[in-house]
């Protein structure tokens, strides 16, 4: 056997072991964290709508993609552990359900990236420069739109003619409250209607809030920025407008899926479902400076006729045909 044969066999051997080695490191699995300030079930259907966006995408929960799910269960103060936990599991992307979260996980990273799946004033609570141009490790969707004031107005006068005071249910600590109150007013203002605002703090204040609504005589109420006090705990603040025969619009369908009269709004779980598009250009090298905040293409009128069956309210046939949705 001649040296240069030796040698190229001797060679063969050492380099042999390095290739079956290589070939089985393992792909790094992208680590996705999702976190709401709300409980796995009021969320449901918005995480099913996420796993469904993520589907269409090629991405499959455990196989090729780890999503930590975080839930606050309500309970704000649990925010700043739950986002300390995705940042040491080393989260490549954090995807915020809502403003009181995103502004939570901004405090907590400047470097990971952040998807927003709904945020009611992202410019306004400071966690983006613009839509066009975010800036920033911030991107995602947002819920701003001005006439949704106006359009649930129009619909409560539609349904009672001599509507004259309303009352308006928000946070005063949520991110995007104040916004949302100036469009109310303005709205308010054009339909010639009163407006009484009612501050709710905790889940303790939904009794005394409605009380707060009877004592003014409100005809009506509206929940236009209802944060996650309110979506947490969704069906007691329901069943308490039933109690007090209180019309009330809501914004988010769940609402009245839980027994709520009616809702015009943005189609949430729309929205998340567009939030893992936001996921996979991430994942496939975009920056979230260079992506663009979108703003919301679907919306929905629903009616529940057994809530207004409840509280004595017909619901004239004009504003029932207007209906995307009437739960009968």
């Amino acid at each position: 056997m001649s040296h240069k044969t030796v040698f190229i066999l001797l060679g063969a051997m050492l380099f042999a072991p390095c290739v079956p080695v290589a070939a089985q490191r393992p792909a790094k699995v992208p680590r996705i964290g999702y976190l709401t300030a709300a409980s796995p079930p009021g969320m449901a259907p918005r995480t099913d709508a996420f796993r469904r966006g993520l589907s269409e995408l090629g991405y499959v929960e455990g196989k090729n993609i780890v999503i930590e799910w975080r839930y606050a269960e309500g309970k704000l103060d649990r925010l700043a552990a739950l986002v300390a936990e995705l940042v040491q599991h080393k989260a490549d992307i954090i995807v915020s359900a809502g403003p009181s979260v995103t502004r939570v996980v901004k405090k907590a990273t400047s470097t990971i990236p952040i998807v927003m799946a709904q945020d009611n004033d992202p410019v306004g609570n400071g966690f983006i420069a613009s839509l066009a141009r975010p800036g920033g490790n911030i991107t995602g969707l947002s819920t701003v739109e001005p006439e949704l004031s106006s359009k649930r107005l129009e619909l409560l006068k539609e349904i009672i003619p001599r509507l004259a005071r309303v009352a308006v249910f928000g946070t005063s600590t949520n991110p995007g409250n104040a916004q949302g109150l100036r469009e109310t007013e303005r709205a308010a203002e054009a339909f010639g209607i009163k407006l009484q605002y009612v501050d709710v703090l905790s889940s303790k204040d939904g009794e005394t809030a409605f009380r707060a609504a009877s004592k003014a005589r409100a005809d009506a109420a509206l929940m236009n920025v209802s944060g996650p006090i309110f979506q947490a705990n969704r069906k007691e603040f329901v069943d308490l407008a039933i109690k007090h025969r209180l019309p009330v619009m809501y914004e988010f369908p769940g609402y009245v899926r839980d027994g709520g009269l009616m809702s015009y709004g943005i189609d949430l779980p729309d929205l998340d479902r567009r939030a893992a598009v936001y996921v996979d250009k991430i994942l496939k090298g975009r920056k979230p400076t260079e992506l663009p905040v979108e703003q919301p293409t679907k919306f929905e009128f629903i009616i529940n006729l057994k809530a207004a069956k409840q509280i004595g309210l017909t619901i004239p046939p004009n504003v029932l045909a207007r209906a995307d949705r009437v739960i009968r």
